[in-house]
């Protein structure tokens, strides 16, 4: 009798902290040809947000030609006019000096990214496929329907022969302990951070903001606490921990160390992004707990962001816009990836067949809101006179499709599955050469949650691809149901800092992968 029920796509792991569980004829929905009016209006909000500052410019100029035009006798009479005024000019100034301090005091602060860190696990950490399904087996664990389901997956995932492990899961049995799981703490973040402020030669003791988010690992003392104690940092840094945010924490930290960089003159904000893998493998049977097993590595990336003026002509990177989306507040969204205990009590985390429509949606909303800030003035109107002639005249009218690679030179797409990657690719209507960073990733050092968009942007790096003026786009998709994207803008023309993921093996890519 034929087995009903749905079944798993290998390779659409959609960038929550987990694989994914979607039936095969389920795809990300093309969101880009059903656009919601409401999620245009926000972004255009963003936009006019700044239109008192472009209001400005006009007057600037007018006045400036102005001024150009006159002559000896015309600035002699106006000063004869000033002196039988002083009530005027004194007013004037008064709302001049007001209006220029206001302006200078709520305008936006720049943040740099000065440099960034991938860390590299060892050689002897290495876990091929063959490897993968003999440790699968010798676990005794796992039955023989759930070691053929992940052979499948791994077959179809898009990661490589050389992804990473921690130690504790290379031991047979595996030593999923808590030491066990600071150790890969440990490992991970202090490698990102040495090589950090190795490259920068930045003091830790300067270090004001520290953020770090890690999804499934939230020791007491905190994450942040165990650097705080490494690096001997100041007694009053303003240190973050994030918990449970999935794959997309990484944006969301950044954006928090932004928001305290407004308002903290003068200092340095270090993100650091990671998952922990020992304490969080399954070892159970349910096939949609068994895919993160199969899709997630070892990874960690650490990020200097500084708002100090002097820091701007060796930054790599000003940040240019955030924009975050979050479905939670509709159920289905929020229990699409959903940490449990299986039947036999044994931890994972469970995938809802809908979670690739969830993320479609979640993606809709979020390009069609960032649409407004990051596309050229020609493409906004095609885009808004469509959207306007369909509401108002109920026109059968299809909506314009932007074209994004008019506003970004590379784009970062979240490693988390080559389904996700694909379907981006097809509906954003990217070249080969967009999304190569993502495949390229997700294929040597498989899904690293949060930390992968920052060595998908050392591949870009390592190519020698990002230019002085060029633009990138991070997005990422986490548990929630939540989709955000960063936009940084080249400050230089980047090249791939010491030490980098991809030192020693940037010429072996791109790969030809097996479809």
């Amino acid at each position: 009798m034929e087995q009903s029920g749905p079944t798993y796509d290998s390779g659409s792991g959609g960038g929550a902290p987990v694989g994914v569980r979607i039936q095969h004829n389920r795809r990300l929905p093309d969101f880009l040809q059903s656009v919601n009016l409401k999620y245009v209006k926000l972004g255009y909000h963003y936009l006019i947000s700044n239109l008192l500052t472009l209001c400005f410019i006009p007057l600037i100029i007018i006045t400036s030609i102005q001024v150009s035009e006159m002559n000896i006798d015309d600035l002699r009479q106006l000063w004869i006019h000033l002196q039988f005024n002083l009530v005027s000019v004194v007013i004037c100034s008064a709302i001049l000096v007001f209006g220029l301090t206001v302006f200078i005091m709520t305008r936006p602060r720049p943040v740099y990214l000065v440099d960034y860190s991938c860390y590299k696990p060892p050689h002897n950490l290495k876990a091929s496929y063959d490897k993968f399904m003999e440790h699968s087996k010798l676990t005794g664990d796992f039955d023989e329907s759930s070691l053929e389901f992940q052979r499948k997956i791994l077959e179809r995932s898009g990661l490589g022969e050389e992804t990473y492990f921690p130690e504790a899961m290379h031991a047979i049995p595996p030593k999923p302990s808590m030491a066990a799981a600071r150790e890969e703490a440990e490992q991970v973040m202090y490698g990102a951070l040495d090589n950090l402020f190795s490259n920068t030669n930045v003091n830790p003791k300067d270090i004001g903001i520290l953020v770090v988010n890690c999804s499934l690992f939230n020791p007491t003392p905190s994450l942040s606490a165990m650097i705080v104690n490494k690096y001997r940092l100041r007694g009053n840094i303003r240190s973050y921990n994030l918990g449970g945010m999935g794959c997309s924490a990484g944006v969301i930290a950044v954006d928090l160390a932004k928001d305290l960089l407004q308002v903290n003159w003068n200092t340095y904000a270090v993100v650091v992004s990671t998952e922990n893998i020992t304490q969080n493998w399954y070892f159970g049977n349910k096939k949609s707990m068994l895919i993160p097993n199969c899709l997630f590595r070892v990874g960690c990336s650490a990020v200097l962001l500084s708002n100090k003026r002097k820091d701007r002509r060796q930054a790599k990177y000003r940040l240019v816009h955030i924009v975050r989306t979050h479905k939670g507040a509709d159920d289905k969204a929020f229990r699409c990836v959903y940490q449990e205990q299986d039947d036999q009590g044994k931890t994972g985390v469970s995938l809802s067949k809908e979670l690739m429509a969830i993320a479609g949606g979640a993606l809709k909303t979020n390009i069609t809101t960032l649409g407004p800030v990051v596309l050229p003035v020609s493409e906004q109107l095609l885009f808004f006179a469509t959207l306007v002639i369909k509401k108002l005249f109920n026109r059968n009218v299809k909506p314009y499709i932007p074209d994004f690679k008019l506003a970004f030179d590379h784009f970062c797409i979240h490693a988390g599955g080559r389904a996700v990657i694909d379907e981006l690719e097809k509906n954003l209507q990217l070249l080969p050469v967009h999304v190569e960073a993502s495949r390229m990733t997700l294929h040597r050092f498989g899904n690293t949650s949060s930390s992968s968009i920052w060595y998908e942007l050392a591949y870009i790096e390592a190519k020698g691809r990002m230019c002085r003026g060029h633009r990138v786009w991070q997005i990422a998709f986490g548990s929630g149901f939540k989709c955000n994207s960063a936009v940084w803008q080249a400050l230089q023309n980047v090249k791939p800092s010491h030490h980098s993921p991809w030192e020693d093996c940037i010429d072996n890519y791109p790969v030809k992968l097996i479809s």
